[in-house]
């Protein structure tokens, strides 16, 4: 996998590559980072296995899907389970937190009607966000150590901290009561490749 020619390919924007991003930069991996607009998305779309972005091709096989695409990074790249079990509670709270990030997307992008996607907001705002961020608190909390699984950067930290850190999720996000996810957030950021990443990252408005 060291020597593999990685292209990932997405809309030019964080959204739902960045977690890959900062995986592979993480990692120290060199990849092509193929960025498009809206427009040019047709230009795309029939390289990629089932008309979605993103998408990753490993020597020139495509494979798609955002959580797969993270899962297969992570466990390249060491940023996975050590064993079944951490694997295990790793991908709980992948789960977890998507749970929280998909009906999110669904307000912000997908509801049509104005009344609705007021009313879905109001409802992040007072339920969902604080529902995560109190799990979220209480995993950290329970294991002990600033991460949340184990005693090292995984994929979990990974993610959420691009989800309170400019991912379309942070605008919920107010993390200034629960000193454990400050900590964690922390703990990625001093990672000396991602911050490198964070320093130069491209500027998108999502």
């Amino acid at each position: 996998m060291a020597n593999a020619k990685l292209r990932l390919l997405y809309f030019d924007g964080r959204g739902r590559a960045e977690v890959a991003r900062i995986i592979l930069a993480a990692a120290g991996k060199e990849y092509e980072d193929v960025r498009f607009s809206f427009e040019e998305w047709p230009k795309y779309k029939p390289e990629t296995p089932y008309g979605q972005a993103p998408a990753l091709s490993v020597d020139g096989v495509v494979y798609a899907q955002s959580i797969a695409i993270n899962k297969f990074l992570a466990r390249e790249f060491g940023f996975h389970g050590k064993d079944n079990l951490e694997t295990f509670k790793i991908e709980e709270i992948i789960h977890l937190w998507d749970d929280f990030v998909t009906p999110t997307v669904d307000v912000l992008f997908h509801t049509d009607d104005d009344k609705a996607k007021e009313a879905g907001i109001k409802k992040i705002k007072e339920e969902s966000a604080p529902r995560i961020l109190n799990f979220l608190e209480g995993i950290l909390a329970k294991n002990g150590t600033g991460y949340f699984v184990g005693d090292r950067l995984t994929l979990i930290d990974i993610i959420v901290f691009e989800g309170v850190n400019g991912g379309i999720t942070s605008q919920f996000l107010d993390v200034s009561n629960y000193p454990l996810i400050q900590k964690n957030f922390e703990l990625v950021r001093s990672n000396e490749k991602i911050a490198s990443y964070m320093a130069s990252r491209k500027d998108t408005p999502w």
